[in-house]
């Protein structure tokens, strides 16, 4: 009876939705005949689809820089507040946390006016240096992106470290400083390999957090203008243009379900190794 209405609104809210993508995805709609079954080749297009993948290997580019400099961001602000060194520890620990509540459409609203080159900082460094840089040039866009999904991330998989680092049993702490242990090696020792399950789980979360991304990509094409961004530069971008601009519902479900097979095979394949590890 607890766990009934858990089951009903998981089946409402993800079982439903996918065994519906999974069925619309054998259909395709035709100008000329309307909704007709088209089998696995939906899925045969979608492997052949060089749009797509071109926006996979762009999203696995980002995640493979841009998540593992969060996470040691992330792990090294953890261990600093558990170091017992610094002042003002609450402080500290609410004011990285607080970013991640700010909504993803409203941290790149933000980011966009703070570093964008018509009234932001970039302006005025333009002015003063006689200097013409666009952090969201195409070049640079996905780097000025990765900053913002990184401002916002660090201090959740922070919160994370820094629990599993509060879990540590204080019996180790004795014997490491009866052995004379310094703090760099009680860090290396001690509290690093007690963080390794937090940490698999924060890459996991990680990884599919930027096969997912869209808000930032979509509002800074709309919001600044030259950014190179095009409806296929991430996979969820291609994959709503495909649903809701060309009407092609199958197409993108079909899409939609070979991401989602990916990303599970990432992060089993993670999974795996932590296991084996551990």
């Amino acid at each position: 009876m607890f766990v009934l209405p858990f089951i009903l609104v998981f089946a409402f809210v993800f079982v439903v939705p996918l065994l519906y993508s999974l069925w619309i995805s054998l259909f395709e709609h035709k100008l000329i005949g309307g909704l007709s079954f088209a089998g696995a080749s939906n899925f045969i297009a979608v492997f052949r689809d060089p749009l797509l993948w071109r926006g996979i290997a762009r999203v696995a580019l980002f995640t493979a820089i841009q998540v593992p400099l969060m996470l040691i961001i992330s792990a090294s602000l953890a261990l600093a507040l558990d170091s017992g060194r610094l002042y003002g520890t609450r402080f500290f620990r609410i004011s990285i946390f607080i970013p991640y509540a700010v909504p993803g459409v409203v941290s790149t609203l933000m980011w966009g006016f703070l570093l964008g080159t018509r009234y932001g900082l970039f302006k005025n460094v333009n002015e003063l240096f006689g200097t013409d840089v666009d952090p969201f040039s195409p070049s640079s866009v996905i780097v000025a992106i990765g900053v913002m999904i990184s401002w916002g991330s660090i201090g959740y998989n922070m919160l994370i470290f820094y629990s599993s680092l509060k879990a540590i049993p204080t019996e180790l702490y004795e014997a490491a400083a009866i052995d004379g242990a310094s703090h760099w090696q009680v860090d290396r020792n001690i509290k690093i390999p007690e963080i390794s399950g937090s940490l698999s789980i924060a890459l996991i979360f990680a990884i599919i957090g930027s096969t997912q991304l869209f808000n930032e990509p979509q509002i800074l094409s709309k919001m600044m203008g030259g950014t190179g961004i095009t409806t296929n530069w991430t996979p969820n971008l291609y994959i709503y243009d495909l649903a809701f601009s060309d009407s092609s519902q199958g197409y993108a479900a079909a899409a939609a379900i070979v991401m989602a097979l990916i990303v599970i095979v990432a992060t089993f394949a993670i999974q795996i190794r932590s296991m084996r590890r551990s």
